[in-house]
């Protein structure tokens, strides 16, 4: 355990960082995937564990960090003393570049002290785990990590979610205190995420339990998805064909789209494609199977449950 010097907070958002202004971070985007997994982290601590902290990571352009994953970490806090599991943490990094070398550490996240009569979001032990990512971004020097904080006290039904940077408060020479300034946040979701999360919004009111309604969403979900897809083919079609008929005037913006999304597409011939799709429609079909299954085993568990409890 290592001791941590004050932290103090400044809501207004940041005007001077004490870094170069062409390293400061002016802005952080979060996908729904890193909210997700935070609440998941929250919602499976023990129950006498305070907050729970982990590793941000993401990608890092000029003043504006996006965070796209992360991961828990282990931690102790007790009084003004924290202890991280600096080894778990490397370990499950070097595990994330192998799947992903693009995204490096660009910080760390924690949730709100819970129980809590002020609803804290730093605290003094705050200023030396800061001051670890510190370490842990790949340029020390120029990178300042973000500080996310969940409130996950759910005051008036909603989610808090704030991002900080800090820097540290000195008097002739001598650091006192770690300064965290609050940064403007936005959240961002990909398309295949927007996907995910109106589907889970949608089936929030249906009935879980029916296997029937299950096969009959992901089938229809599944048809939605290729209805738009060939939608989407039929107007690119239509609208080239027209300017080859030279009934449109060329548009070099659109001409350069067309191109780039043709030119993404890896070329494979029809018959090994059609085998591709099979396979994957047979696993996509084989884990329906097995969840449908497994939802049935639950179901009977928990009537066979109820029936012991009141013979008992």
């Amino acid at each position: 355990m290592s001791k941590s010097s004050p932290a103090l907070l400044l809501n207004n958002e940041v005007t001077n960082t004490g870094l170069d202004d062409s390293h400061a971070v002016n802005s952080v985007v979060v996908h729904p995937l890193v909210l997700l997994s935070i609440l998941d982290h929250h919602t499976r601590r023990q129950n006498e564990t305070g907050r729970v902290i982990g590793t941000l990571l993401g990608r890092r352009d000029g003043d504006k960090v996006e965070v796209t994953n992360c991961f828990a970490v282990p931690h102790a806090e007790r009084d003004e003393e924290v202890a991280i599991g600096k080894d778990f943490n490397r370990q499950m990094l070097a595990l994330h570049l192998r799947a992903n070398r693009n995204e490096t550490v660009v910080g760390w996240y924690a949730t709100a002290f819970p129980n809590d009569e002020n609803n804290r979001c730093l605290a003094n032990t705050s200023s030396l785990i800061h001051e670890f990512y510190t370490g842990e971004c790949e340029d020390a020097v120029m990178d300042s990590p973000v500080h996310l904080v969940v409130d996950t006290s759910l005051v008036n039904d909603t989610i808090g979610l704030k991002g900080y940077i800090s820097s540290a408060v000195t008097l002739n020479g001598e650091p006192l205190a770690n300064m965290f300034h609050e940064v403007g946040l936005l959240m961002k979701s990909s398309e295949s995420e927007r996907i995910a999360i109106d589907e889970m919004v949608r089936s929030l009111g249906s009935d879980t339990g029916s296997e029937e309604k299950s096969e009959e969403k992901e089938t229809n979900s599944l048809q939605v998805s290729m209805e738009k897809l060939l939608e989407m083919l039929e107007t690119a079609s239509e609208y080239v064909g027209k300017v080859v008929d030279g009934k449109l005037d060329a548009d070099d913006v659109v001409g350069n789209q067309i191109a780039d999304t043709l030119s993404s597409v890896p070329r494979i011939r029809p018959e090994v494609f059609d085998k591709m799709f099979n396979d994957s429609m047979q696993d996509l079909l084989m884990v329906s199977y097995l969840s449908n299954i497994t939802r049935t085993q639950l179901t009977i568990a928990e009537k066979l449950n109820k029936a012991l409890d009141q013979e008992g």
